[in-house]
């Protein structure tokens, strides 16, 4: 017994070196991990990517810009002090000059306010040799010459070589409008035809193209166009005529008191619906069902941290979708009302004025 006594009096005594041992180790550890931040000062400048000179400057541009630092000055920079990149959001845009379409009709998209497309518009048309008989910039809309007697407009339209003396008078209108988003124009092209020689500016028709080669002739005019304004966009002439277009915004949330009730839209159904279906995607509420017909979406808004199943995601399987809320659409008068509902079971973060806020930001 006295031996078993001897032994467990030892034990600790035999632990202490190793715990020490394991300290030290734990310690020396730490001292392996390096200090990058001094690198950020120090690390020399690359050599710039050499473009080639026939390809497109346009299409290349820095993502992300890193801030230029003053190298004369040697003082440490440590991780706190590490300069934040720049917050680039607010310089981001869609892809500029897009031929959208939908319903029959065609029109292209500018990041561009009106008054700033109008001069540049109306040079497209006499350089490709249509001409201008007739202009209202209130209205927004150009009204070329008559294509018959131009072999430049002929060709352009695709009508015949021959021309024949009791063939339609042919004529070509555009029209410049704000776009539904901000600082943004909507430019359509259409092709008139007439029994005889219109007499001054022909009525604009909304309508649709028409034929299929009637909207195929359009999107390759707006092509033209398009490619015509991207070559000018160092164009700084503006229109104090055409700027008049900038009246009230087409889309307007409305609300009582801080609590947003419906989103008022001044487009036709068509347009809103479309306009709405890509801003749910955008604003990142996930779309689970739809009825165009009946006017509704059933969508998945929730927060993040709503959607992750937490610590033991490695354990689940992907989130499923729920449905917290409804979108509808409703034709009402002259403009088209946009509401949204949050279902009963959804007790979350987002109610449904979050909703409506959120769609209003992406679509106005």
């Amino acid at each position: 017994m006295q031996f078993l006594a001897r032994a467990r009096s030892k034990t600790p005594q035999m632990s202490r070196p190793v715990a020490g041992i394991l300290l030290v180790t734990s310690l020396a550890g730490c001292s392996l991990l390096e200090d990058r931040s001094q690198r950020y000062v120090d690390a020399p400048e690359g050599q710039p990517i050499e473009i080639p000179e026939s390809a497109d400057q346009s299409r290349f541009s820095e993502i992300m810009p890193v801030r230029s630092i003053n190298t004369d000055d040697s003082r440490r920079m440590y991780p706190s002090s590490i300069p934040k990149p720049p917050d680039m959001t607010s310089e981001i845009l869609d892809q500029n000059y897009v031929i959208e379409e939908l319903d029959g009709r065609a029109w292209l998209l500018v990041n561009e306010v009106p008054g700033r497309l109008w001069p540049v518009v109306s040079a497209w048309m006499n350089q490709s040799g249509l001409g201008m008989a007739h202009d209202s910039p209130q209205l927004g809309v150009m009204q070329s010459e008559l294509a018959n007697f131009s072999k430049r407009s002929r060709e352009l339209l695709g009508l015949d070589n021959t021309p024949a003396a009791d063939e339609p008078r042919v004529l070509v209108q555009t029209r410049l409008a704000p776009g539904i988003r901000r600082k943004t124009t909507e430019i359509r092209i259409r092709t008139v035809e007439l029994a005889q020689n219109p007499e001054g500016l022909v009525s604009w028709d909304d309508g649709a193209a028409g034929s299929e080669s009637a909207l195929e002739r359009q999107k390759a005019l707006l092509g033209e166009l398009g490619a015509f304004l991207k070559a000018r966009e160092d164009n700084k002439s503006f229109s104090r005529a055409a700027s008049g277009m900038v009246a009230e915004p087409l889309v307007r949330l409305l609300s009582e008191g801080d609590v947003a009730t419906a989103v008022r839209v001044e487009l036709d159904y068509g347009r809103t619906w479309a306009e709405v279906n890509r801003s749910l995607t955008e604003i990142d509420a996930e779309v689970m069902d739809l009825n165009r017909s009946a006017g509704w979406f059933q969508v998945d808004f929730r927060t993040e941290d709503e959607r992750s199943p937490g610590w033991f995601s490695w354990f689940s399987s992907k989130d499923e979708p729920t449905h917290t809320h409804t979108v509808r659409v409703e034709q009402q008068d002259d403009a088209v009302f946009v509401t949204a509902e949050q279902q009963d079971n959804y007790t979350g973060e987002y109610s449904a004025s979050d909703l409506l806020t959120r769609l209003f930001e992406q679509l106005y």
